[in-house]
């Protein structure tokens, strides 16, 4: 069973009903998640943080069991921005005026939109295996047009996705989360299920079609950019293996510009107890709300930073940020 002693609630924000799980006690963490799932992809982390933390775990607006709000011409209710504030409400709500945040894919990018446009309600925040958005876009290449393929196809306008997504969405769905997943048989049963669920809904593939189609427009990205608009809260940036030291210290110095204090590559999630490292790396340990970061020692090449941090049942490891 997924999130065993957690409240399940929705809050009712200015543009959308979120439906999220509360649970554990002491400062509050929010965790976001990615396309194409929910916040189901953070029960197996969830049980070790919410021993020291008040977790927040929502399904962003579109997925999962959270409303799916109307669209517009420039698919505003879908961006960044939306969702971000979005993420301030819900907070607000639960009496959470400032908190930590950490976002895997699609969450990272709400995680770092929100950084950047409410940066007082932010304590610290990680993101998890992405670059700013548009430079996912200029980087493009062969290799990385094959591995994002789906930026470019849920980008597309409706109801081309949605219809071929539509014919067999259980198929779509597998096919997505095996050809990402780094670890095989890391989904359990009860995540699957749920993921099977939302994403048979329509809505849910429209909804998700969306947030590609307001993602492609990079305007809010490209404005920070040029005023020299950074992530003030620290910022912590993990990427999973394997990936070419030239893409890994690309990215690394992509979030640096953006404001990450920490970039770290790793080779798999792990559950956490927090502060325990491997005797090889414990010197050189990074604490982030629960999330323990060691990097490697000399000699280790950077091929062996050991994250204990989460263990998440899908991570995009071996892919280029295909988020």
């Amino acid at each position: 069973m997924m999130f065993e002693g957690f409240e399940h609630k929705r809050i009712k924000t200015s543009g959308a009903e979120i439906a999220l799980v509360q649970g554990g006690s002491g400062a509050p963490l929010l965790l976001l998640h990615g396309y194409p799932q929910t916040g189901a992809i953070w029960h197996k982390v969830a049980p070790a943080l919410a021993r020291r933390y008040t977790l927040v775990i929502p399904d962003l607006r579109g997925y999962g069991a959270s409303s799916k709000p109307p669209t517009d011409d420039r698919h505003l209710p879908y961006s960044k921005r939306a969702m971000a504030l979005d993420m301030v409400e819900v907070m607000q709500a639960l009496g959470f005026p400032r908190f930590a945040l950490a976002g895997h894919d699609r969450g990272a990018r709400v995680t770092y939109r929100l950084a950047l446009d409410h940066p007082a309600r932010v304590e610290r925040t990680a993101v998890l295996d992405i670059v700013p958005t548009i430079e996912q876009f200029e980087r493009l290449n062969r290799t990385s047009a094959r591995a994002a393929y789906h930026w470019y196809f849920l980008a597309q306008p409706a109801p081309f996705p949605e219809t071929l997504i539509g014919k067999d969405p259980d198929y779509f769905l597998i096919h997505t989360l095996e050809s990402w997943c780094g670890t095989p048989g890391a989904f359990t049963p009860d995540a699957m299920a749920t993921y099977r669920e939302a994403f048979r809904d329509p809505e849910v593939i429209h909804a998700t079609c969306e947030d590609y189609r307001a993602g492609i427009d990079c305007d809010f990205d490209d404005a920070d950019r040029k005023g020299g608009i950074k992530v003030a809260p620290p910022m912590l940036a993990l990427w999973g293996r394997p990936r070419p030291a030239a893409s890994w210290s690309g990215s690394a110095r992509s979030l640096a510009e953006l404001g990450a204090r920490r970039a770290r590559r790793a080779d798999r999630l792990r559950p956490l107890h927090p502060g325990r490292a491997s005797r090889r790396t414990r010197s050189d340990t990074v604490r982030f709300f629960g999330i323990s970061v060691a990097a490697p020692t000399r000699g280790d090449s950077g091929r062996q930073a050991a994250i204990a941090s989460s263990d998440l049942d899908c991570l995009q490891f071996g892919k280029l940020d295909p988020s």
